[in-house]
């Protein structure tokens, strides 16, 4: 594995980790993480995958991990969601200049599922493994998320956000510190029945109907955030890619828990993770078919 630094056109340093194979590669895969998730987290998951093969990337969005500069603040740094997927767009360009030609798959969990939608370079992603990723819609939570959610939302984040000049969500034990503009931003997507789409208008519907790379979405039916109605919810933006879902309950893995976080955590190296290498491998555009 190795650290890199990627400027994006705005200016914006991002940082990223790159496994490479020990053998030609037999795919690129940019790995977009959850809303608060450091990359840290999935770097046994890359590794491991480079080890079957692949050549791995991932990376922090801009003001979060390390792609917050040493010693700045998070109080009143600018971005939004936007900024964030113009962020994933310069990774993408980054992995697909190093293996031009090898066909380039996005694994995308929770939020890194949803931001593809707003990329620029879609033509350049083969597929996309969607991971316990759905609609944001407060009312498509999970069950036990919606009975405090509104507070959430209403309440705290408001409040948290204005007297702090940034979300303070370590502090609060909720999602990870963030910008002010992602996180009232990701809470008029939530308000939304249409998420995104519903929130942002016309130009960002016709941005996610213009993805014609193939999506394959992983379910988990224990997943403590996402329900199987917001997965598809989130599936039915990219309405002109070629979609499918797949619902996964722990007892298929022979596991007793997998949950929304639970995919990358180590102990699913002989259970979902040769199953998600084998997903990947099987993504390919209609006209590559």
């Amino acid at each position: 594995m190795r650290a890199e630094t990627l400027t994006t056109p705005d200016g914006a340093e991002i940082a990223l980790r790159v496994w490479e194979p020990g053998r030609p590669a037999r795919g690129n895969v940019v790995i977009g993480g959850a809303m608060g998730v450091r990359q840290d987290y999935y770097a046994a998951f890359a590794g491991w995958l480079a080890g079957q093969g692949w050549r791995v990337t991932t990376f922090d969005y801009r003001g979060s991990g390390a792609s917050l500069p040493p010693g700045r603040s998070l109080r009143g740094f600018r971005a939004d969601l936007f900024d964030w997927a113009r962020d994933y767009e310069a990774v993408v360009d980054h992995a697909e200049a190093a293996l031009p030609g090898v066909p380039l798959h996005l694994l995308g969990h929770s939020l890194g599922a949803q931001l593809p939608g707003l990329l620029c370079n879609q033509h350049k992603v083969s597929g996309m493994l969607s991971v316990a990723a759905g609609s944001g819609y407060w009312r498509e939570n999970a069950p036990r998320l919606r009975r405090t959610i509104w507070y959430f939302w209403w309440v705290l984040v408001p409040v948290a956000t204005r007297l702090c000049g940034y979300f303070p969500g370590r502090r609060l034990r909720k999602v990870g510190d963030l910008p002010a503009g992602v996180m009232l931003q990701w809470r008029r997507w939530c308000l939304d029945p249409k998420y995104s789409v519903g929130a942002e208008g016309e130009a960002v519907r016709r941005q996610y109907a213009a993805a014609r790379f193939p999506l394959l979405a992983l379910s988990f039916t224990d997943d403590e955030l996402m329900t199987l109605r917001g997965t598809h919810s989130l599936v039915d933006l990219y309405e002109n890619a070629r979609c499918e879902v797949h619902r996964i309950a722990p007892a298929d893995l022979a596991q007793r828990r997998i949950g929304h976080f639970g995919p990358f955590r180590t102990d699913q190296e002989h259970g979902l993770w040769p199953r998600m290498a084998e997903w990947l491998g099987s993504l390919a555009r209609p006209e590559a078919a």
